[in-house]
């Protein structure tokens, strides 16, 4: 099936040629005789051909992948005799364009036309290159010829080590290792057929008919079966997309979920694009095992306890089709066991992406709560805070933005007047109690902090078991991580821009936290939502600064520590944190959505029980 590489638009050579020179990156010392030239001449031993931009002719090779789909086609040939340089690459693509390539599998050819390197999502988008023919004549030699045999991607062949580090420069100048670092080794077989065996789904197939394998079985596996990303240091370099070259006709594309495996061999040409980086190309397909374990289901909450949840509904609007409404509202109720507050992320207005001014959202809440009690939920009751139109990010026209649900049988909201887009929540004294100027009200939305983000909503609540309860939950959607580099960015270590902001956001809300703990030492406080970063972050380290607050996540074991799935890397982006008070919190991820082709939301709901 079409990928979405296939929307491409070549760079031009002369345009690449001048941005290398420009850099510094193809000097006299990189250049090579484009006369005589095999692939390996072409592909050099860095990640920059050093013929970019020069004519080759008559270059050997077989046909062993045709694209026949799309306007990026073309055709992988490599090289059946090799030289002895592991940093060579023995493969390249021929890109014919809207074209499809006169050519069959197997085909015995030479080649000519000019070298080129591709920037996926234009040179400016911070990814690798890929180095490849165009304008591209060829002559068959003979046909049936062998395809040489796929180097197969495994835990002795693929380092520990992810990438070399350049100060946050780039890394195209440097020769490539592929015995020391995992981009290496895949940069060096950039083109040439690869192969993984028995490969573990690390990412559930999407829906552009691509999933993630792993080729380190082993390597930080979590619970139910995918791979763990625990810090910066180390992305999990054995993870590698899978797409496919098999017509759809001939053999469906598997629709796997994160914990089943492709069985037997996988085997392809590597490619490179914007959407995951190295991509197995499959000519073959393993056979896909069902191993995966079933949605999870949390216990319910005890009567003295109070259940608060988070979940990240995605772009959430009355024209959301019904069907996703009720399995959100079937999640809440039989896998989150009803939760007493649920404090929901990406809460689209009334007219979805329509900018026409509407900031409302009362619609889009009273469809999910008639859905949760057709489900056999309770009649949830819902606060919010309508947002400046145009000015909390997210969806263009969504006006996307964080609320509450909560139900009125176990639980009272304290509604205190005065909430509204700008005005700043306060901490008020009440009689040596905490309380609220405003219930339910948003933390300094004024700030810089937040310009197009959302800002955070603080409540006061009661559980009704326990009179005179207060706890104050704080929902939270910090901003993305739009415009970081990518983990195999040809800058490394890859920039995190977006930290920036999260890392103020979070200092805000410390701040606030604080507040209250300073009019009440002993204050319940709940910080939820969708914080767009890891625990081990500097924005959670903001935000947990002066140990006011306990990170839930790091109270899980390490293999339990992920409600999302990025690049076939298991993670954690939504948070649940508590005050010093709530000592004893009982806190789970219940992962139904982010392992699984077939979701209601890319992210996992989680929920946290205290006794207030």
């Amino acid at each position: 099936m079409p990928s979405r590489r296939s929307l491409r638009r070549p760079v031009t050579v002369a345009a690449v040629v001048c941005a290398a020179l420009a850099g510094g990156l193809l000097t006299a010392t990189q250049s090579a005789s484009a006369a005589g030239a095999r692939i390996h001449d072409i592909q050099g031993s860095t990640r920059i051909s050093p013929l970019a931009g020069q004519q080759v002719s008559e270059v050997p090779g077989t046909v062993t992948a045709i694209r026949s789909f799309g306007s990026a086609r073309g055709f992988w040939v490599q090289d059946p005799h090799p030289d002895r340089d592991p940093a060579t690459s023995e493969a390249v693509f021929v890109f014919t364009g809207k074209e499809t390539p006169k050519v069959t599998v197997g085909d015995a050819i030479t080649f000519s036309g000019t070298v080129s390197e591709y920037y996926p999502g234009g040179k400016d988008a911070g990814l690798q290159s890929v180095t490849e023919i165009t304008d591209a004549t060829w002559k068959t030699v003979s046909a049936d010829a062998p395809l040489p045999a796929a180097f197969t991607l495994k835990p002795a062949s693929v380092p520990n080590r992810y990438a070399p580090d350049a100060g946050g420069k780039s890394i195209e100048s440097l020769k490539l290792r592929p015995g020391s670092y995992a981009l290496d080794r895949y940069e060096s077989l950039e083109g040439m057929r690869v192969a993984v065996s028995n490969a573990p789904v690390v990412g559930a197939t999407n829906p552009h008919h691509e999933l993630w394998v792993t080729a380190e079985p082993k390597r930080h596996r979590t619970a139910r079966g995918g791979t763990l990303y625990g810090s910066y240091a180390d992305p999990n370099g054995g993870r590698v997309k899978v797409a496919s070259l098999i017509p759809f006709a001939q053999q469906p594309f598997p629709v796997a979920d994160v914990g089943d495996a492709l069985t037997g061999t996988t085997a392809g040409p590597l490619d490179y694009d914007s959407f995951g980086g190295y991509t197995l190309q499959a000519t073959e397909l393993g056979k896909l095992a069902d191993k995966g374990p079933e949605p999870e289901k949390t216990r319910k909450q005890k009567s003295d306890e109070l259940a608060v949840a988070t979940y990240n509904v995605e772009n959430l609007s009355p024209s959301t089709p019904q069907a996703k409404f009720d399995r959100l509202a079937k999640g809440l109720v039989e896998h989150l066991a009803t939760p007493d507050v649920v404090a929901l992320e990406e809460v689209q207005d009334d007219s979805g992406t329509k900018d026409n001014g509407v900031v409302t959202a009362g619609e889009t809440l009273k469809k999910l709560t008639e859905a949760i009690k057709a489900a056999g939920g309770p009649a949830y009751e819902w606060r919010q805070i309508d947002p400046a139109n145009d000015q909390d990010g997210g969806q263009p026209g969504g006006n996307i933005r964080v609320a509450f649900l909560f139900n009125p049988e176990r639980v009272s909201f304290t509604d205190i007047k005065g909430g509204d887009a700008t005005t700043p929540v306060k901490v008020v004294d009440d009689h040596g109690k905490a309380t609220l100027s405003a219930s339910p009200g948003r933390i300094a939305p004024a700030d810089p902090a937040w310009k197009t983000s959302r800002k955070p909503l603080v409540g006061q609540f009661s559980l009704k078991s326990r009179p005179g309860s207060r706890v104050f939950v704080i929902a939270n959607h910090f901003n993305s991580k739009g415009g970081d580099q990518g983990l195999d960015s040809r800058f490394q270590p890859p920039a995190r821009s977006s930290e920036t902001q999260r890392t103020a956001q979070a200092g805000l809300v410390n701040t606030f936290v604080k507040e209250l703990l300073a009019k009440d030492p002993k204050a319940a406080v709940v910080v939820a939502g969708d914080l767009n970063d890891y625990q081990f972050s500097p924005t959670l380290k903001a935000l947990t600064a002066g140990g006011v607050l306990t990170d839930q996540v790091d109270r899980l074991p390490a293999a339990e520590r992920y409600g999302y799935v990025y690049s076939g890397n298991s993670q954690v982006l939504d948070h649940m944190l508590t005050s010093r008070r709530l000592t004893r919190a009982d806190y789970d991820i219940v992962h139904l959505n982010a392992e699984y082709a077939d979701q209601a939301s890319d992210h996992d709901p989680q929920v946290l029980r205290i006794r207030p």
